[in-house]
């Protein structure tokens, strides 16, 4: 087990308004369990990661990252709070764009990596990306981002359906119903989703479906981008099937890919905590890039060095001075989203019988934790008030704040630290 120095405080920090997002606990539960004293950022108190045993503050606000000026203030007004230096840990893309961009005026009050060379908002971009790809030589799919319905059509009659649909700007509020990525399988949904797009503004690549299998490449860069630890998957099942989050996941070494990675962010003079997607193309062997997260998965406590060592851990190891070892990862381990993966199981046609069977194993759950077991039972009422409204509301992600509110988290109530190490 990798020794740490557990007395600086971190900040899990979130801009994304979906409360069902896991990766931000799975920060407090790496962090809180080897002693650090974490303090969250949640919409509201409704949020299931604000309940963790692990957090000694939860900072209750709905942040508009475009307002610059608040952001600051409020971080700011957090930091006083906390009363010392603290490591600032974005668990989404918004976060990653808004620290690179917007970051400097933080560095007295927050420890967090430097820009990387590249930035971000290109990164996490959808046509940025592949532009970027396609200028550095890097295995990608084909795309385009159509001007008109004409020219989508074009585009999918060219590649053939399916076709892939992502939002070129998914971090940004867009007030529909529509999901960051889709797979179109006919004109008619083509037609459906470009007029969406159209009338409400929203960017969108259209990407050639490539057969094969999925792989993630998940890491941690320093100041001078060299990335270490560096780690492998498989994607077995995702939600929505084929195009989401991992639902159900593999450690699977993978010496080619990772050296195919951490080439990529050498050459990008990246920093941080990165979330690579590929997929290995059946058709030419090829590992081809689909998307570059510049922050953490939210499936990333499936991986670990031989040594304890996650990515949240070796990010925070760094910034507070530590040395990160070059060691293994743990091969064989098995991630699930307990909430995700039962629906996502329909979309790969499996009774409920061997669905369950394909479950063996799995060593790590998204939600459920017998040493921190309430955040799991409010995403299970959560789950069941989402589905039992589901049609009634309005739907689109909403914006805004209103008043920031501090509150003791149950670390900080506790009679002792609440420490366990996993």
């Amino acid at each position: 087990m990798t020794e740490i120095d557990s007395s600086t405080p971190a900040v899990v920090l979130k801009f994304d308004p979906n409360p069902m997002h896991h990766g931000g606990l799975g920060v407090i539960r790496s962090l809180g369990r080897r002693g650090v004293p974490v303090y969250g950022v949640h919409e509201d108190r409704m949020s299931p990661a604000a309940t963790s045993r692990y957090l000694v503050g939860r900072w209750y606000w709905r942040a508009d990252p475009d307002d610059v000026e608040r952001v600051h203030t409020e971080l700011l007004r957090l930091a006083e709070r906390i009363g010392r230096p603290a490591v600032l840990l974005p668990t989404d893309d918004a976060g990653a764009i808004f620290l690179a961009e917007h970051g400097e005026g933080l560095r007295h009050a927050f420890r967090f990596s430097a820009p990387p060379a590249t930035p971000p908002r290109q990164l996490a971009g959808k046509h940025s990306l592949y532009q970027l790809c396609q200028e550095n030589g890097v295995p990608c799919p084909q795309a385009g981002s159509p001007r008109s319905l004409d020219e989508a059509t074009e585009f999918a009659t060219r590649t053939g359906f399916p076709v892939i649909a992502k939002l070129d700007t998914p971090w940004r509020p867009h007030g529909t119903r529509l999901r960051s990525t889709a797979i179109l399988h006919e004109r008619a949904e083509l037609v459906e989703l470009y007029d969406t797009c159209a009338r409400h503004g929203i960017g969108v690549l259209l990407q050639e479906f490539v057969p094969g299998d999925d792989w993630f490449f998940h890491g941690y860069c320093d100041e001078d981008s060299v990335c270490r630890p560096a780690f492998t998957g498989v994607k077995d099942r995702s939600y929505p099937a084929h195009a989401g989050l991992t639902s159900l996941g593999r450690s699977v070494p993978n010496e080619l890919l990772r050296t195919q990675a951490v080439e990529l962010l050498s050459r990008l003079g990246y920093r941080g905590i990165v979330d690579l997607d590929f997929r290995l193309d059946s058709r030419d062997g090829t590992y081809k890039l689909l998307d570059f997260n510049p922050r953490l998965g939210a499936q990333f406590r499936l991986f670990r060095d031989t040594a304890g060592l996650d990515v949240a851990l070796a990010a925070y190891l760094d910034l507070t001075g530590g040395v990160i070892a070059e060691r293994a990862q743990v091969a064989g381990r098995r991630f699930l989203a307990e909430n995700y993966d039962p629906i996502a199981a329909r979309g790969y046609r499996l009774g409920p019988r061997s669905w369950a069977a394909s479950l063996r194993g799995v060593d790590e759950l998204a939600w459920f934790a017998r040493d921190d077991p309430r955040p799991f039972g409010l995403m299970c009422l959560r789950m069941g008030w989402r589905a039992a409204t589901r049609g009634f509301s309005a739907g689109g992600r909403e914006s805004g704040s209103g008043e920031p509110r501090y509150r003791p988290g149950r670390a900080a109530l506790a009679p002792g630290p609440a420490r366990q190490e996993q």
